[in-house]
């Protein structure tokens, strides 16, 4: 029972009986509707990120008043949640046809994308470990990994500990990367620039210049000319170091 000045605990915009309502009912706003406050969301997120994200920004942004979008939704909450779902929507995710490819391929490019989102998206990250992500584009994009995981031939106790080997990999990676860009973007510099801004100030620093010393054949051996191209070589050999690992699992004896 709900004690006295407590709230119960909240749990998804989509188990509340709220997702799929247009409204409150009747005698809402005209020229509003939860597509466009969601794509709004997710814009204002992009260029501004969660911690400036505002009811009342939102509205601006929207021209309407605050109290207009309270049509549609009740917290702020439920805006962030609506928006990360909208942004799993932007996946291109394998058709039942793909079924009879090859799981590795699948898995490369199930991955890559999810990465790519998390690149374009950095406010994601934070949001990814606070609510459920049982939206529906989330739960499709679930589906296809559990689909492409259950056929690369691993018992079924470790199907769960492949998927978070993997996308625990792509989500630490991508959050790196799209945060490293963000902060780029913040202090007016291209990544390229802030990377050898960054890389001159540690290699000066006493309690640094050291380990970089030590690293010069890690790094050199990295290879790409640009940022970009580093964190793609980084990716596609960690990727195929994690699928080598599942291909050995498959084949170690019971």
């Amino acid at each position: 029972m709900e004690k006295a000045g407590q709230r119960a605990a909240r749990t998804s915009v989509w188990l509340e009986g709220k997702a799929r309502r247009g409204a409150r009912g009747g005698g809402q706003p005209t020229g509003l509707d939860r597509e466009r406050i969601t794509s709004a969301t997710v814009r204002l997120l992009d260029s501004e990120g969660p911690a400036r994200f505002s009811m009342r920004r939102l509205a601006a942004e929207l021209n309407v008043t605050a109290m207009s979008v309270y049509w549609y939704v009740d917290t702020k909450d439920d805006l962030l949640e609506l928006a990360l779902d909208a942004t799993y929507g932007e996946l291109v995710l394998p058709g039942p046809e793909a079924a009879c490819e090859d799981w590795r391929d699948q898995l490369r490019v199930l991955a890559r994308g999810y990465r790519a989102l998390l690149v374009r998206h950095p406010w994601m990250s934070s949001l990814v470990g606070t609510f459920l992500n049982i939206g529906p584009n989330s739960l499709v994009f679930s589906r296809c990994v559990h689909g492409v995981i259950r056929r690369t031939g691993l018992p079924a106790h470790g199907l769960a500990a492949a998927i978070s080997a993997v996308f625990q990999f792509v989500y630490g990676f991508g959050t790196i990367e799209g945060q490293f860009n963000a902060r780029s973007a913040q202090v007016g510099m291209t990544p390229d620039e802030y990377f050898r801004d960054a890389m001159s100030a540690v290699s000066q620093a006493p309690q640094t210049a050291g380990l970089v010393k030590e690293a010069e054949d890690i790094m050199a051996a990295r290879g790409g000319g640009t940022v970009e191209e580093v964190w793609e070589r980084d990716f596609a050999f960690a990727l195929d170091l994690l699928i080598a690992g599942i291909e050995a699992m498959v084949r170690r004896p019971a």
